[in-house]
């Protein structure tokens, strides 16, 4: 009998909606490069610009302000050397060579590993803390901010805990003291309502294969009249903002995803919070000594974090991809390390309950029977990891 396959790993990324898989084949026949003048170039370049219109739309911004770019830690990275790129005065960008960088302790780690780079060229970086629900202390970005500093990064929605940030209030506290804002927005695109206007941001990174789009392709915003200096260099692609023939079917995809987001978006939230209750109450019930991790209300839809004690996550992981299961000890990113998540530590937790911690991420083809088959194996897989625990300690 086939193995019964459960994923549930979708902050890590996502299968691609079958119709964003049905415009992206329908669009094949697009190879002319957007560049190119002939008719083949000119109908590639229509697809695109027809997707930044359309992507612009979700996002309450103007098309222009768009940059495709190849992932969300393309984006991320973009602007953060911004500041490098003010400190070495390689290019007019506005700066005065003064730089100041802000953080937090939670962020992705193609941000606090672009931070700990610029800390090393000379860059003045400084990193703000979080309260035990993974809440950034705005208090404390106050303090920070009384010395003058170039740019504030916050990420929208933690991939690790789901907790979700006040990200218009941070950003106006962030203008009140003459810097710009950036969000890590990857893990809030297309799953909760964003409006760079509303929430007065100055850079925001998205990325397609967190929304059932395809991977490869990310997106930035950058607010218009702010500095920009170009990551990637050596053609004028993208207003010369990033050089690089543009990935059409890539970008033609996530213009889909995002699309069929306004669409769905709503209800599924909806219909996720729901299973993430059920799952909550049926790890409560089935699981002894169990710790939820990040916000209980104000977080993702479809992500809870669990720390188990006495287990360790890899171990969980690996027992429950025998059984078909697809999880996740954190970060997609970073899940290669032995080291406990950066985030878990931060928000206060004991290395030893942080190497016991998994993420468990649903999505739009997450069953009820998904999560009921997850607690029937998860709690026996618990139970036998603790027995042998036992078992070695008492030798």
């Amino acid at each position: 009998m086939e193995k019964k396959r459960v994923y549930l790993d979708n902050n890590a990324t996502t299968p691609l909606h079958p119709q964003v898989q049905q415009m992206m084949a329908e669009s094949f026949s697009l190879f002319g490069n957007p560049s190119s003048m002939h008719e083949f170039g000119r109908q590639a370049r229509a697809s695109i610009e027809a997707a930044r219109e359309s992507i612009a739309a979700f996002l309450g911004a103007q098309s222009d302000e768009i940059i495709f770019v190849g992932s969300g830690s393309e984006a991320n990275n973009t602007v953060l050397n911004l500041s490098s790129c003010c400190a070495s005065h390689e290019c007019r960008s506005g700066c005065d060579g003064n730089v100041r960088m802000i953080t937090t302790k939670i962020e992705h780690p193609c941000v606090l590993e672009t931070a700990k780079c610029l800390r090393e060229r000379g860059v003045d970086v400084q990193y703000v803390g979080v309260d035990a629900q993974g809440v950034i202390d705005a208090g404390h970005l106050r303090e920070v901010l009384r010395q003058p500093a170039t740019i504030v990064s916050a990420m929208m929605a933690n991939n690790e805990i789901g907790t979700i940030q006040d990200i218009k209030a941070l950003a106006r506290i962030t203008h009140e003291a003459g810097a710009y804002f950036h969000t890590d927005a990857v893990q809030a695109v297309g799953k909760i309502p964003v409006d760079v206007r509303e929430m007065e941001v100055d850079f925001l990174s998205f990325s397609a294969h967190k929304i059932y789009g395809p991977k490869g392709v990310g997106g930035l915003y950058v607010r218009k009249g702010v500095p920009f200096c170009p990551f990637i260099r050596g053609g004028h692609q993208e207003r010369g903002r990033r050089a690089g023939t543009e990935n059409t079917l890539g970008i033609i995809g996530m213009a889909a995803a995002l699309r069929l987001r306004a669409q769905e978006m709503a209800a599924e939230a909806e219909r996720l919070a729901g299973l993430k209750k059920i799952l909550r109450d049926g790890l409560s019930r089935t699981v002894p000594d169990i710790r939820f991790n990040g916000h209980p209300a104000q977080a993702l839809p479809g992500t809870l974090n669990v720390s188990i004690e006495g287990v360790e996550g890899e171990a969980a992981l690996l027992y429950l991809d025998l059984e078909g299961i697809a999880v996740s000890t954190g970060s997609a990113c970073s899940s290669g390390s032995l080291d406990p998540s950066h985030v878990l530590l931060a928000v206060g937790a004991s290395p030893e309950l942080a190497h016991g911690s998994i993420r468990i991420s649903m999505g739009r083809q997450t069953t009820r029977e998904d999560l009921d088959y997850f607690l029937e194996k998860f709690a026996a897989i618990v139970k036998k990891i603790r027995a042998m625990s036992t078992a070695y300690h008492h030798k």
